[in-house]
């Protein structure tokens, strides 16, 4: 798995969600199992045949979380060289007529509608090492556009 780049809250938000599915979640799943299985033959029943896919759930979701816990960074804000785009960074940018404000943040934490893009996408890999000044062709799957960049923070 390649790095995930996390905000400190977004990390510490998965890291709780970890704790809670690892100690609450697997607990509810055991009393689900544990009551069908107090309802007799369990190749034919139900109840319990979904406890055990709610099991699987919630341990697949464990995984997950745990993989991208393990293979995280935490964006430092503020750190290293300002003037160029990196993870982290507040990027204003002109396209067209319109000014844009983007946060460049990692894939976990894109949000697009509300300006928070990531580094993986057309927009955030066309930015990411540029500086104030410089012009960006990004192509998306609607085409090519050209950016130029008003500044960075």
């Amino acid at each position: 798995m390649e790095t995930v780049y996390l905000t400190e809250d977004r990390h510490k938000e998965l890291q709780e969600e970890l704790a809670k599915l690892k100690t609450e979640g697997r607990g509810v799943v055991a009393d689900h199992l544990k009551h069908a299985k107090e309802l007799g033959d369990l190749s034919e029943n139900s109840e319990y045949q979904e406890a055990r896919e709610e099991q699987s759930r919630v341990e697949r979701k464990i995984n997950q979380l745990e993989e991208i816990i393990r293979h995280s960074s935490i964006i430092k804000q503020g750190s290293g060289n300002k003037d160029i785009v990196k993870v982290g960074s507040k990027v204003k940018v002109e396209k067209g007529k319109d000014t844009i404000l983007y946060v460049i943040v990692g894939s976990n934490e894109a949000d697009p509608m509300n300006g928070r893009i990531s580094n993986e996408s057309p927009i955030g890999r066309g930015l990411i090492g540029m500086k104030a000044g410089d012009t960006v062709l990004v192509t998306t799957p609607r085409g090519e556009f050209s950016i130029r960049i008003l500044s960075v923070e």
